[in-house]
């Protein structure tokens, strides 16, 4: 686990639900980020000092979250998506809090109606991305949708990420059974198994180690030019690229894409409600709601919030992501999960 600390004044954290705490501990998976400036104007604003302790890929953070539940690591869970919410809200691991600000959040991200146990923060969609040089040195068109992927032209192209420990995985997994229907997606992943797909843990490991495309991926010579990734991975590749690029040395196969939402809580044993409530409300700013883009490469759920251009022009959100209704994640993910783990890694 890695912890990092803002900067900001200092603080103690007394850990005893009273609010009194100056420190307001956040835990999330890998993937947080966010302005030192916007995190200091925070900081100075609330009188609250922020921690931040990262705890893996997404799924690994929520199943540690749900375990230490009765004695939380922090104040503020962010990261729980659609994939996993049920597994959370069912466990306990939030307390009701309607953040302010919540009135300026889209209706088709507030997926815990009244109850405010959850503020949806992001959207963005799981996509498999592919590396654009090996396909166009290998003369070989890139694929476009679900189907494409079990063609025999693609063998042993695609890394994934486990569906029962990374939230990209789990997703991938949804959109294939959003496409191909509760007695279809076994077939299909019996096809993508015969056609070689690799899986690794988390979408760091595929994406950074194992994908070709990638900045990461090249240093390590991954060998995979196809990855599950995210559709606003390229202007990530574009962004952090030194000199940028014209274009984008990663695509999108748009036809393979889940509409992934994520939330924050305040957890039910939180050691500073207080600093936690103002934390969530800060979240849904538009101050952090538009610096969050270009942090942690997702979209904005607060009505008018701007998107880079960057975003425009190399990774825009899917026109016709697959979705699934909470209530049938919440019925079928961990049967799911469970025959996918016997099909595909046995």
């Amino acid at each position: 686990m890695v912890t990092l600390s803002a900067c900001g004044s200092s603080g103690s954290g007394s850990g005893n639900g009273s609010g009194d705490s100056k420190t307001v501990t956040l835990v999330s998976h890998d993937s947080w980020a966010a302005s030192k400036s916007v995190i200091a104007a925070f900081e100075k604003e609330s009188g609250y000092t922020v921690k931040v302790l990262k705890d893996g890929d997404a799924g690994q953070a929520v199943n540690k979250a749900i375990l230490t539940k009765d004695n939380p690591q922090g104040d503020v869970f962010f990261g729980v998506d659609n994939t996993l919410l049920s597994r959370a809200l069912d466990n306990g691991l939030f307390q009701p809090y309607e953040a302010k600000g919540l009135d300026q959040v889209g209706s088709p991200y507030r997926l815990d109606g009244d109850k405010h146990r959850v503020t949806p923060i992001d959207y963005g969609d799981i996509c498999v991305n592919y590396d654009k040089k090996y396909f166009a040195d290998h003369k070989l068109t890139p694929p476009a949708s679900f189907d494409d992927l079990v063609k025999p032209e693609y063998k042993n192209l695609l890394v994934t990420e486990n569906a029962s420990t990374s939230s990209p995985g789990l997703g991938f997994l949804l959109g294939t059974a959003a496409k191909y229907g509760d007695g279809g997606w076994p077939d299909y992943w019996k096809k993508l198994k015969a056609n070689g797909v690799k899986v690794v843990d988390g979408w760091e490991q595929a994406y950074n180690e194992e994908f070709s495309g990638s900045a990461g991926g090249k240093k390590a010579k991954g060998d995979r030019p196809l990855v599950v990734s995210y559709a606003s991975s390229p202007p990530a590749e574009v962004v952090y690229a030194d000199p940028r690029p014209k274009t984008a040395p990663t695509g999108v196969a748009t036809g393979t894409c889940f509409r992934q939402i994520e939330f924050a809580g305040l957890l039910s044993n939180a050691h500073n409600t207080k600093g936690g409530k103002a934390f969530l409300d800060f979240l849904i700013s538009r101050r952090f709601q538009e610096d969050m883009p270009l942090n942690m490469f997702v979209y904005p759920v607060v009505e008018g919030a701007k998107v880079p251009a960057e975003f425009t022009e190399y990774g825009p959100a899917a026109k016709d992501p697959e979705t699934m209704a909470p209530t049938k994640i919440a019925a079928n993910r961990d049967q799911w999960v469970k025959s996918w783990t016997s099909l595909v890694l046995k």
